[in-house]
Protein backbone atom coordinates (compact mmCIF):
# COMPACT_ATOMS: atom_id res chain seq x y z
CA UNK A 1 0.00 0.00 0.00
CA UNK A 2 1.26 3.45 -1.30
CA UNK A 3 2.49 5.84 1.82
CA UNK A 4 -0.10 8.39 1.40
CA UNK A 5 -2.80 5.56 1.58
CA UNK A 6 -1.64 4.71 4.70
CA UNK A 7 -1.54 7.99 6.09
CA UNK A 8 -5.36 8.20 5.09
CA UNK A 9 -5.94 4.93 6.65
CA UNK A 10 -4.61 6.41 9.93
CA UNK A 11 -6.35 9.32 9.71
CA UNK A 12 -9.37 7.63 9.00
CA UNK A 13 -9.56 5.41 11.82
CA UNK A 14 -8.07 8.53 14.33
CA UNK A 15 -11.01 10.75 12.86
CA UNK A 16 -13.75 8.10 13.57
CA UNK A 17 -11.88 7.69 17.03
CA UNK A 18 -12.47 11.60 17.41
CA UNK A 19 -16.22 11.51 16.67
CA UNK A 20 -16.65 8.49 18.89
CA UNK A 21 -15.17 10.50 22.04
CA UNK A 22 -17.45 13.36 20.98
CA UNK A 23 -20.35 11.07 21.44
CA UNK A 24 -20.85 9.72 17.78
CA UNK A 25 -21.93 6.19 17.01
CA UNK A 26 -19.55 5.29 13.79
CA UNK A 27 -21.78 3.24 11.67
CA UNK A 28 -19.55 2.96 8.49
CA UNK A 29 -16.30 3.10 7.62
CA UNK A 30 -15.21 3.51 3.64
CA UNK A 31 -18.77 2.95 2.54
CA UNK A 32 -18.76 2.54 -1.27
CA UNK A 33 -21.77 3.09 -3.94
CA UNK A 34 -19.45 1.73 -7.43
CA UNK A 35 -16.03 3.98 -7.54
CA UNK A 36 -18.25 6.28 -4.83
CA UNK A 37 -16.85 6.49 -1.28
CA UNK A 38 -18.22 7.98 2.07
CA UNK A 39 -14.96 7.98 4.38
CA UNK A 40 -17.33 7.61 7.79
CA UNK A 41 -20.77 7.28 8.47
CA UNK A 42 -22.14 8.34 11.84
CA UNK A 43 -24.80 9.17 14.09
CA UNK A 44 -25.00 12.26 15.96
CA UNK A 45 -28.21 11.93 18.36
CA UNK A 46 -31.39 11.75 15.66
CA UNK A 47 -28.22 13.36 12.69
CA UNK A 48 -27.30 11.29 10.12
CA UNK A 49 -23.84 12.42 9.11
CA UNK A 50 -21.81 11.75 5.86
CA UNK A 51 -17.87 12.69 7.23
CA UNK A 52 -15.39 12.88 4.72
CA UNK A 53 -11.33 12.76 6.56
CA UNK A 54 -8.38 14.89 4.92
CA UNK A 55 -5.13 13.53 6.18
CA UNK A 56 -2.29 15.64 5.66
CA UNK A 57 1.35 15.37 7.10
CA UNK A 58 1.93 19.08 6.75
CA UNK A 59 -0.13 22.16 5.77
CA UNK A 60 2.93 23.68 4.05
CA UNK A 61 1.11 22.64 0.22
CA UNK A 62 -2.73 24.56 1.21
CA UNK A 63 -5.16 23.33 4.17
CA UNK A 64 -6.37 20.16 3.63
CA UNK A 65 -10.11 21.30 3.53
CA UNK A 66 -9.13 22.72 0.31
CA UNK A 67 -9.10 18.86 -1.03
CA UNK A 68 -12.76 18.45 -0.92
CA UNK A 69 -13.50 20.12 -4.43
CA UNK A 70 -16.77 20.49 -6.08
CA UNK A 71 -16.44 17.60 -7.90
CA UNK A 72 -15.62 15.30 -4.30
CA UNK A 73 -18.28 16.83 -2.57
CA UNK A 74 -21.01 15.87 -6.17
CA UNK A 75 -19.35 12.26 -5.29
CA UNK A 76 -20.01 12.23 -1.73
CA UNK A 77 -23.80 13.78 -2.11
CA UNK A 78 -24.23 10.91 -5.32
CA UNK A 79 -23.00 8.04 -2.75
CA UNK A 80 -25.01 9.85 0.36
CA UNK A 81 -28.41 9.55 -1.81
CA UNK A 82 -27.54 5.76 -2.69
CA UNK A 83 -26.82 5.03 1.08
CA UNK A 84 -30.67 6.42 1.87
CA UNK A 85 -32.51 5.10 -0.64
CA UNK A 86 -30.67 1.53 -0.20
CA UNK A 87 -31.21 1.76 3.71
CA UNK A 88 -34.66 3.41 3.10
CA UNK A 89 -33.66 5.91 5.39
CA UNK A 90 -35.79 9.53 5.68
CA UNK A 91 -33.86 11.07 8.49
CA UNK A 92 -31.91 14.67 8.88
CA UNK A 93 -28.47 14.46 6.99
CA UNK A 94 -25.54 16.01 7.57
CA UNK A 95 -22.31 16.70 5.87
CA UNK A 96 -18.86 17.11 7.62
CA UNK A 97 -15.59 16.97 6.95
CA UNK A 98 -12.53 16.52 9.50
CA UNK A 99 -9.25 17.26 8.92
CA UNK A 100 -6.00 15.97 10.58
CA UNK A 101 -2.64 17.87 9.61
CA UNK A 102 0.54 16.35 11.25
CA UNK A 103 1.91 12.88 12.25
CA UNK A 104 -0.57 10.75 13.63
CA UNK A 105 1.06 10.59 16.85
CA UNK A 106 1.01 14.11 17.11
CA UNK A 107 -1.41 15.82 14.86
CA UNK A 108 -4.15 18.54 14.75
CA UNK A 109 -7.56 17.57 13.97
CA UNK A 110 -10.21 20.30 12.98
CA UNK A 111 -14.17 18.48 12.66
CA UNK A 112 -15.77 21.50 10.20
CA UNK A 113 -19.88 20.56 10.92
CA UNK A 114 -22.06 21.22 8.01
CA UNK A 115 -19.49 21.54 5.81
CA UNK A 116 -21.30 21.47 2.49
CA UNK A 117 -25.19 21.15 1.51
CA UNK A 118 -26.92 19.50 -1.04
CA UNK A 119 -27.75 21.34 -4.02
CA UNK A 120 -31.57 21.09 -4.52
CA UNK A 121 -32.78 20.44 -8.07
Amino acid sequence: MAEHNILGHKGEMLAARYLMEQGFAVLEYNWRSGKKEIDIIAKERNVLVFVEVKTRSTDAYGDAVEAVTPDKISNIISAANSYLKMKKLDTEVRFDVVTLVGNIGNCRIEHIRDAFYPLLS
